[in-house]
């Protein structure tokens, strides 16, 4: 195994949730150099913007030296190509995010043949966390801590504060 490896960890991140970060510190120990990148995807109509992700993501991984915050638009097998990245890291919940992932990769390597894309199952105890559940739930007022961290509850706060939450606390 090549001994320089570098990962892309490609998500929307909308918003970080305690699931990413788990695979984020697993999976950086696996590569010499993983790049954390957000997709610039405006058809999804996030609730952050490209900025306030990378932001999330810059101030929750300061302490970890192989990981980079980066973004990106279009073709990931291209942005991948460019950062001569071998590896696509895809973090799996569940059968039905395999269905999805598994397409994904078949295409991106016919797009790219070299580049491969690893799998890692999710922590079972972040297995049913989705950026877009929390999301739901925070603006139905349920609470939201320990699936996401102090800060990022502070930033749904700040873009959903009609909301009737204390201090992340049911209602």
């Amino acid at each position: 195994m090549p001994s320089d490896v570098i990962a892309i960890y490609p998500g929307s991140f909308d918003p970080l949730t305690a699931g990413h970060l788990d695979l984020i510190h697993r999976s950086s120990r696996l590569f010499s150099r993983l790049i954390v990148a957000v997709l610039r995807n405006e058809h999804k109509h996030p609730l952050f913007t490209v900025a306030e992700r990378v932001e999330m993501l810059e101030e929750a991984l300061g302490n970890v030296a192989n990981v980079e915050v980066d973004s990106f638009d279009g073709l990931l097998v291209e942005y991948a190509t460019a950062k001569k990245a071998s590896v696509i890291l895809r973090g799996i919940r569940a059968i039905s995010d395999y269905e999805f992932e598994l397409q994904m990769t078949h295409m991106n390597r016919r797009l790219q043949p070299q580049i491969e894309t690893v799998f890692l199952m999710a922590n079972e105890q972040y297995s049913f966390i989705s950026s877009k559940l929390v999301k739901e739930v925070y603006r139905l007022g349920g609470n939201v801590s320990g699936l996401v961290s102090p800060s990022v509850e502070a930033r749904l706060r700040s873009k959903l504060p009609d909301m009737n939450h204390s201090r992340g606390d049911a209602k």
